[in-house]
């Protein structure tokens, strides 16, 4: 007998509820707050860069012990502090344009802060699934809020474009702030019980960093998965730097414009929600994650050759079939990660793995600043793309070219420490 749907899960219902609030809200901020820098406060593509840096630094500065804090804690309460403090940093944004204060560097203060907050929404949120839905449903569950998060990018910046035309960038940042407490409300009303390790049982904050990153370099599937995905968002860091100052300065978009082409772009994470779960199906759990770098990636080859009128079209086909190709990847490899790793190391696996694909994030930024100054924003554009295409390279090289399935997961070690420091 089949189990019932997620849809009527009351716990996964209020987290798939919170995740479509707060999604449509951050589509929004995705457009306003860079364009915040670039129009209203006039941003060079080095100071855009900054902006990139600032919002993903947090991954660097925290990311690895976030985890082991989050595996000490209960997630629910850290999920709920993650988005009031988000839409606290968020509020000062239209507040200080009002005043008539708002600054880069303010900008930059809430970036970093929303960051942190985020460091730590991300690695509960990714670990916190599994305490409300069985683990042969992760697949199913992660493709439903995939689907929450495309069809947001499909809303978001459409409605974020008319919204910054209307009230200008500033003011509509407010809305996402307002999403980030909705969101709260929602999911403090999540009632699993979760299972929170002893004082007891913590064996330092070190040693248990040390679990970690043990953990995932040695595993053979999981460091190969994040040696991929690094290569792709430091690649993406560097596009992000000068993406909307190439759309904005060189291509001459209005910002209901780029609402629209983000809309456009974004209908191919719809797509790839919808393929995911038969595409897995007809080729493999574990041959999708590397087959999806492999047929989706080279589209973005078109997006450097964009021009004003139809070539616009090309940015459009190479965002869309990329995004099918990011959230085919998602889906696989995430499941995987959490399917494989136990409970008691979720956190600190998620924290490992964000720290080293999200901590490059502020580095590509830095990068893409650099580059868009000294050799020009489509330079820096071919430079992320032609970078991004290298990202497949360690998936072909690591144990998945060889399996279609993924292997079921295997229990974990007693974790490395002296007798003594071990519960009973």
């Amino acid at each position: 007998m089949s189990s019932p749907s997620l849809f009527r899960h009351r716990n996964f219902m209020l987290l798939f509820g919170a995740d479509v609030i707060s999604q449509v809200g951050a589509q929004i901020s995705l457009l306003a707050l860079p364009l915040v820098a670039v129009v209203a406060l006039h941003a060079s593509p080095f100071e855009t860069g900054l902006l990139v840096a600032a919002e993903t630094a947090a991954f660097l500065l925290v990311g690895l012990p976030a985890g082991v804090w989050v595996d000490r804690m209960p997630r629910r309460r850290v999920l709920v502090a993650a988005d009031v403090a988000r839409a606290v940093l968020l509020g000062s944004v239209p507040l200080a344009w009002w005043l008539g204060v708002l600054t880069l560097p303010h900008l930059y203060g809430v970036a970093l802060g929303t960051g942190l907050a985020t460091v730590f929404f991300d690695i509960a949120y990714q670990s916190y699934l599994p305490s409300l839905v069985e683990r042969d449903r992760l697949v199913d569950g992660n493709a439903k809020l995939e689907i929450v998060r495309s069809a947001a990018g499909v809303a978001g910046p459409g409605a974020g474009g008319w919204l910054i035309q209307v009230l200008t960038a500033p003011v509509a940042v407010l809305a996402d702030a307002v999403s980030f407490l909705f969101s709260a409300l929602l999911l403090r009303r999540i009632d699993a019980v979760e299972r929170v390790p002893e004082r007891s049982a913590r064996r330092g904050l070190a040693r248990e960093i040390g679990e970690g990153l043990r953990y995932v370099a040695g595993h053979p599937i999981l460091r190969m998965i994040t040696a991929a995905t690094a290569t792709a968002n430091f690649a993406s860091g560097i596009f992000n730097a000068v993406s909307m100052i190439f759309l904005v300065r060189v291509i001459g978009l209005s910002e209901a414009g780029i609402g629209l082409l983000f809309s456009v772009t974004a209908a191919g994470g719809l797509v790839g929600a919808a393929l995911v779960g038969p595409l897995t199906r007809r080729v493999g759990s574990a041959r999708v994650i590397w087959l999806s770098a492999v047929v989706f990636y080279p589209f973005m080859l078109l997006v450097p050759l964009t021009e004003p009128g139809w070539r616009l079209g090309l940015y459009a086909v190479g965002m869309f079939m990329n995004s099918i190709g990011i959230i085919v990847y998602n889906v696989g490899q995430v499941s995987f990660r959490q399917a494989v790793t136990p409970e008691h190391l979720l956190g600190r696996m998620n924290a490992t793995i964000r720290f080293v694909v999200w901590g490059v994030l502020p580095l590509g930024g830095l990068a893409g600043g650099v580059l868009g100054e000294i050799a020009g924003v489509r330079a820096a554009l071919w430079t992320s793309v032609l970078l991004g295409l290298l990202s497949a390279v360690p998936l072909l090289l690591s144990p998945l070219r060889r399996m279609r399935d993924l292997p079921p997961a295997e229990p974990a070690a007693e974790p490395v420490g002296d007798p003594a420091d071990r519960p009973a």
